[in-house]
């Protein structure tokens, strides 16, 4: 009976061409796959040779944290639009907390809202209109 003894193949540095690493990028930022997605995909061996071309050919800023994450070539312009999006959604939060908040005082006889929240409610609602 013959031994077969596994070869080990030693594993070589690849060239990728330009257009592949911005095609694998974009792939990524559009969100069609992650980067350890299209590493297994395109039999990428590097760990970090996707975020490599990310930080290098990528439109996000990608030394941030996942939601963290924004365009790097951002206007002053659109970083006042985006930021006064996020404080509309904030006010819109607080606004259905407190709505929720209020329901549950009536329905279950409690009294969660204090009369400063109250007031303060009020003040939100004449302030939003």
């Amino acid at each position: 009976m013959e031994k077969r003894i596994a070869s080990k193949r030693k594993r070589t540095q690849r060239d990728y061409t330009l257009g592949f690493k911005l095609a694998v990028v974009a792939q990524v930022e559009k969100g069609e796959l992650t980067y350890k997605q299209a590493q297994h995909k395109y039999g990428i061996q590097g760990r970090s040779t996707v975020l490599v071309w990310l930080r290098k050919h990528g439109q996000l800023d990608w030394t941030q944290t996942g939601a963290q994450m924004t365009p790097s070539k951002e206007t002053p312009e659109q970083k006042i639009k985006r930021l006064e999006q996020k404080i509309r959604d904030m006010d819109d939060l607080h606004l259905i907390y407190h709505e929720m908040l209020k329901r549950i005082d009536k329905e279950c006889g409690t009294s969660y809202l204090k009369k400063p929240l109250l007031a303060r409610q009020e003040l939100f609602k004449r302030r939003k209109s």
